[in-house]
């Protein structure tokens, strides 16, 4: 899929093109490509004298060939961006080229996009540059905002995370866990700490990307404290996640202490029954052994004593560990 975004009274406009005819009606400042075709691709290639790297999307590029500027001043960046929702949170690698200056158009700028899937962020900017004139310029302010969307769109998946940590919190300070409930909580636990690692390397990655831009001397003046207030916004979310890894490691640290207590109650009760068990088993035992005289042949109420002196040696250690609080 083709889009392309123009500049009109200062909001940006989407336009989806479909043939080499449409793409040349157009003088866009940000031309994204979901998932490209070939023919896109040529098109692309044929009309802005652009050639897409085959390695634009690859995941196994190294990291220090992520940023560079070529000989003819194209900006290369490959940033990764956050899609957590409901489904399996993952990351998505976009390629962004920015071309400062076509001398074939004579345009100011244009920057490309190349990308496997939707992405939040970019749906975020798309929504938010048509309803607020003025906030894009050029193509550089549509890579800064993309940052600062990108920043902006994990500290709310940060609150998220706050929001079902303090359920998480509820169920395991209520001090009645059981085992299928720890069992939950623990799963719980774990996406949340996948997420938040993600999250985290997510901010590094953008933060990464912004100092690239800032010491590429690309930016003006205004668009350089623009990319310093990304900076410190990114900054501020590094305590957030800290603060974030020690809370799960707590709930973990809770939830399995729960789970050994429920153990130790079930590790109680048999040595309750065994310790309980024992004078009944050495009477009978003793009863047991083979005597000259045996009691039950002598006297006819030897059975029922025994079995009462078994009854009443059970009974008495039970009492005596309910006395001392050992069997709540």
């Amino acid at each position: 899929m083709l889009n392309i975004f123009t500049l009109a009274n200062g909001r940006l406009f989407q336009e989806e093109i479909e043939s080499l005819e449409e793409l040349s009606q157009f003088q866009p400042i940000w031309v994204d490509l979901e998932s490209p075709t070939l023919e896109e691709k040529r098109w692309v290639k044929q009309y802005y004298g652009l050639s897409i790297p085959e390695d634009a999307m690859d995941e196994d590029i190294e990291e220090s060939a992520r940023f560079y500027e070529e000989d003819n001043g194209d900006l290369h960046i490959r940033s990764d961006f956050l899609i957590a929702g409901d489904d399996e949170p993952r990351t998505v690698r976009v390629a962004f080229i920015l071309n400062q200056f076509n001398e074939q158009h004579k345009s100011k700028g244009v920057l490309f996009s190349i990308h496997d899937e939707d992405v939040p962020v970019f749906r975020l900017l798309r929504l938010r540059a048509r309803r607020a004139p003025g906030l894009i310029e050029d193509a550089k302010e549509v890579l800064l905002k993309l940052f600062d969307a990108d920043a902006e769109y994990s500290a709310d998946t940060l609150e998220g995370i706050y929001d079902e940590l303090e359920k998480v919190s509820n169920k395991v300070l209520s001090g009645d866990v059981t085992d299928a409930m720890a069992g939950e909580v623990l799963g719980s636990i774990a996406r949340h700490e996948d997420m938040n690692g993600r999250i985290r390397r997510n901010v590094m990655d953008t933060r990464r990307a912004v100092s690239f831009m800032m010491r590429s001397k690309m930016l003006n003046g205004e668009q350089f404290e623009e990319a310093r207030q990304i900076l410190r916004d990114i900054d501020s979310l590094d305590s957030h996640t800290a603060f974030l890894f020690d809370k799960i490691n707590f709930l973990m640290d809770a939830t399995v202490g729960f789970i050994n207590i429920n153990q130790n109650k079930i590790i109680k009760i048999f040595s309750v029954a065994s310790v309980a068990l024992l004078p009944p088993t050495l009477i009978a035992s003793i009863y047991g052994m083979n005597f000259k005289f045996m009691p039950e042949l002598d006297w006819s109420a030897g059975y029922p004593f025994a079995l009462a002196l078994m009854v009443g040696s059970a009974l008495v250690p039970m009492w005596y560990f309910r006395k001392r609080g050992w069997l709540k």
